[in-house]
């Protein structure tokens, strides 16, 4: 063999090592990259933020690195579509979120839903006189004539005085809307001074953990059927992560865990800008429910 043939021979076997070394690097590099998982949380929706901060910590203690970004509902599912973000666990189908699924349906997974009982409520105290919305127009003097609303610009405003106040007969009640915390605050007074109390409400809520409180049947479906509130992930999220794509399909969590969960991160007027420590400890008090999540 002559020297140029030995040079050229030696020069292809260090440019073959670097080569290996590269994929190596990368591939290192890769898995590392591979343990970054980004959630997407929808402003303003307790039920997903919960259970986001859940996951985050059940993932964190399983060695993965846990981002919650946040963002209106539209935009989460345009960054889950394009990838900018890992998963979500707040979609609402059949009809709330539908034209989002539809319309990202090519570029995310639906996992399925972890919980069934979303829905628009009337919410009474427990030991209301009445059952049913078709009870509380005869019986609107015992609630002084008052049905106790949330923000003027809300879907389950609007529904309420388009659909349940006119199907009900309820135009002689005074519909007062002005916020949420307005609408908890009215709800707590009442129920403390043993006072009927009627006010618009949605499930899942913490009020149905924090107070003794019941839906008034809707026969005629005013406020729509329950709905089920569903994980979805871009593409390939579960080809990347089979462990945790598989834990999410698994993963149920009913009304009584929510609601338990949510009030003791919601139903103070010191709020955190971070759950991690108030979770933590739930999660601790319920450490059966959590350990089965990943079983």
């Amino acid at each position: 063999m002559n020297k140029r043939h030995i040079l050229s021979t030696l020069a292809l076997g260090s440019a073959a090592a670097l080569a290996l070394a590269g994929c190596s690097s990368t591939g290192d590099g890769d898995a590392e990259a591979s343990k970054d998982i980004t959630i997407g949380v929808f402003n303003g929706w307790p039920e997903g933020e919960a259970a986001s901060y859940v996951w985050k910590i059940i993932l964190e203690d399983k060695g993965y690195n846990v981002d919650l970004e946040y963002a209106d509902a539209g935009p989460v599912f345009q960054a889950v579509a394009g990838g900018d973000y890992d998963l979500a666990l707040d979609g609402w189908l059949p009809l709330t979120h539908a034209d989002y699924f539809a319309e990202y349906g090519d570029d995310i997974v639906d996992l399925g839903s972890w919980n069934d009982d979303a829905k628009l409520t009337i919410a009474v105290n427990a030991d209301a006189p009445i059952d049913s919305l078709t009870e509380l127009a005869a019986a609107a003097d015992e609630f002084d004539n008052r049905l106790i609303g949330i923000e003027p610009g809300a879907g389950l405003t609007a529904a309420t005085q388009n659909n349940v106040i006119p199907t009900y007969g309820l135009e002689g009640m005074d519909y007062i809307t002005s916020s949420t915390p307005a609408m908890l605050a009215e709800l707590s007074s009442k129920l403390d001074a043993g006072e009927n109390v009627a006010v618009t409400l949605w499930r899942p809520h913490w009020a149905y953990d924090a107070f003794d409180i019941k839906d008034l049947e809707d026969p005629e479906g005013t406020l729509g059927d329950a709905e089920s509130i569903h994980t979805f992930t871009r593409t390939g999220f579960a080809d990347d992560f089979p462990e945790v794509a598989q834990w999410m399909t698994d993963f149920r969590m009913d009304s009584d865990v929510l609601f338990s969960l949510e009030n003791v991160m919601y139903n103070t007027d010191d709020q955190p800008s971070d759950y991690t420590d108030i979770v933590r400890q739930w999660m601790d008090e319920n450490e059966e429910w959590v350990a089965a999540l990943t079983a």
